[in-house]
């Protein structure tokens, strides 16, 4: 019998695995190609998620956030943050950011950190400043930002493209 060297998709072929089991096996973490042992773990920071998620590109932005209401709140404490439809705004040390919520390396939901005042993507490690440039890849692009406005009471926040 002969010894010979076979590379992981070759031994999985062999297995039955057809590409879309792969690729399923892949995502779930079973093959950690992507993942160091020394991603930073995200902030204890907590979120609220508001409105609905399509997956598709947010187009035409203009809305204002009521800071009063209980669904916003949280964004008048420096590090709170909320998603409202594509777009993750956040408190970053009193000033008000808004920017896309996909990662640009694979589209997960990126975190608000208080703690290092960055945007952060839990799959792969992908780190952005507040100003939406890549801070740490694998992501090579950066995130949409978005303009807000404070109105002069403090109370209602606009977000727009």
């Amino acid at each position: 019998m002969k010894n010979e060297q076979v590379t992981r998709g070759q031994f999985l072929k062999e297995l039955g695995l057809s590409s879309a089991a792969l690729m399923a096996f892949y995502c779930l973490g079973g093959i950690s190609a992507c993942k160091s042992g020394s991603d930073p773990a995200p902030s204890t920071t907590t979120g609220t998620t508001t409105g609905t998620t399509t997956g598709t590109t947010t187009t035409g932005v203009d809305f204002t956030l009521d800071l009063t209401s209980s669904d916003y709140k949280g964004l008048k404490t420096s590090g709170g943050f909320v998603y409202k439809d594509d777009i993750i705004v956040a408190n970053a040390n009193g000033t008000f950011v808004a920017l896309s919520k996909a990662c640009t390396h694979e589209g997960t939901t990126v975190t608000y950190r208080s703690a290092s005042n960055d945007m952060y993507c839990s799959n792969h490690g992908s780190q952005f400043n507040v100003d939406g440039t890549v801070k740490t890849g694998p992501a090579a692009t950066k995130l949409k930002v978005y303009k807000t406005t404070l109105s002069a009471d403090g109370n209602k926040l606009q977000v727009t493209a």
